[in-house]
């Protein structure tokens, strides 16, 4: 399959800029990534949009004996999604009693286990009991896979080679876990970008993939509550961006070096969702306290608050959940039980339906069609449009927290125990 080049794979005041390195490895020494059809190499896809290449004919309906090519034990727990490069399927995972933090590599084709590596043992902090210790999913850059994650009160970045071997290990600060950890890592160019928001002395920065060295460290605002969201990166309004969000407010930064572009009050002080964007605006909901879901202009600097809001709704939003911008339109899974459409531009309801079951995953869009799993194992697959029309519902009698991947025609669920891959035989 031949490769793409993709340098796609997240405060404060502007006080906070001075945190940057002096002499800092050039964000773009390192050849582009080369991402083929074939590969979901790190959180939300390619494109970071949780939208599957085309053309895909994946099914729609499955059981545990219908429609499974195979499926396989994961052993110990974890949330992250799959991460896939070629024939090489990456989870991360921790066993939790022992406090073991793991990278696990499956045969994309058989579902064979190729390796287990141990990233780090002991030391296991605080965490919400809906969050695990492997919460983040893994991004690969095609030689290296890189897992954030904390332990013995501090954030620490990992990278492996492809066939598991530890190539660094380094811990970039101190963490004051609250309910966890559960943000991804993205990467620009030669560098891979994590957060480290929690209570006291939050941070995002990036590192050089080859040699884990320090480009930039920006502080962030500290939280009560912490907040779980990850980065996102994208070329808006005619440049490129680094969004985040929380606390209360929409961050944009440079990535290239960390410095502040822009903030917007809003959405609220926490949330686990990713900022969705196209070319001119950035979506963002949240979460806690207040659910809140904004529209923003992305070609604003310093404040943009009274300028650049295009619209805002109250309430009935997602909190852990990513929102799914496809055609025009905004899919969104509200946490308690609720599928909303919106029109981008406007923020108008195009449709509202319940479903049955809570989500913590997130929405992937593939053939027509949009997959979303509830936190009890529940898949809903439902027609994307300006009509609600659900096609089935398929259950695993597992939980799942894990967002699925659909690559080839295939789907590659995370259940509370098990990977699967659902395919037509």
């Amino acid at each position: 399959m031949d490769r793409i080049f993709c340098w796609l794979p997240v405060v404060a005041s502007l006080s906070f800029l001075a945190g940057h390195c002096a002499a800092a490895p050039a964000p773009d020494d390192l050849p582009p990534i080369r991402v083929a059809a074939g590969d979901w190499p790190w959180w939300r896809g390619p494109k970071l949009d949780n939208i599957a290449p085309a053309p895909q004919t994946p099914p729609t309906q499955w059981s545990a004996t219908e429609n499974v090519i195979w499926k396989v034990e994961v052993p110990g727990r974890g949330h992250g999604s799959p991460t896939i490069w070629g024939e090489r399927i990456f989870l991360p995972t921790a066993d939790e009693k022992e406090q073991v933090e793991y990278v696990l590599c499956f045969d994309r084709r058989s579902g064979k286990k190729l390796w287990q590596t141990e990233i780090h043992r002991g030391g296991f902090m605080p965490m919400h009991k809906k969050n695990s210790f492997a919460s983040a999913t893994l991004a690969c850059d095609g030689e290296r896979v890189f897992l954030p994650f904390i332990a013995e009160d501090g954030f620490w970045l990992a990278s492996l080679d492809l066939d598991g071997r530890l190539v660094w290990k380094k811990r970039l600060g101190d963490f004051h876990s609250k309910h966890g950890y559960g943000a991804s890592p993205v990467f620009y160019k030669s560098l891979v970008i994590v957060v480290a928001d929690h209570v006291q002395g939050s941070f995002i920065t990036a590192v050089h993939r080859r040699t884990g060295e320090v480009a930039w460290r920006t502080s962030r605002d500290d939280y009560k509550l912490g907040t779980y969201a990850s980065p996102s990166i994208g070329r808006v309004a005619g440049r490129d961006q680094l969004f985040i969000q929380g606390p209360f407010k929409v961050f944009s930064y440079d990535p290239a070096n960390g410095k502040l572009l822009w903030t917007c009050d809003g959405p609220s002080e926490s949330t686990c969702s990713n900022i969705s964007f196209d070319e001119e605006r950035v979506y963002a909901s949240a979460g806690y306290p207040k659910k809140n879901f904004l529209c923003i202009r992305a070609d604003g600097s310093g404040d943009v608050t009274s300028t650049h809001v295009v619209w805002k709704r109250d309430g009935n939003c997602a909190y852990v959940p990513s929102l799914l911008l496809a055609d025009g339109l905004l899919y969104m899974a509200v946490d308690e039980g609720k599928l909303i459409c919106f029109e981008a531009k406007t923020g108008q309801v195009v449709w509202e339906e319940k479903v049955r079951g809570k989500f913590s995953s997130s929405p992937v869009l593939a053939g027509g069609h949009i997959y979303l799993v509830s936190e009890t194992g529940v898949t809903f697959v439902f027609k994307t449009g300006r009509q609600f029309e659900k096609v089935a519902e398929n259950d695993l009698a597992d939980g799942g927290f894990a967002t699925p991947v659909v690559l080839g025609g295939r789907i590659y669920l995370r259940t509370l125990h098990q990977l699967y891959c659902i395919g037509k035989p």
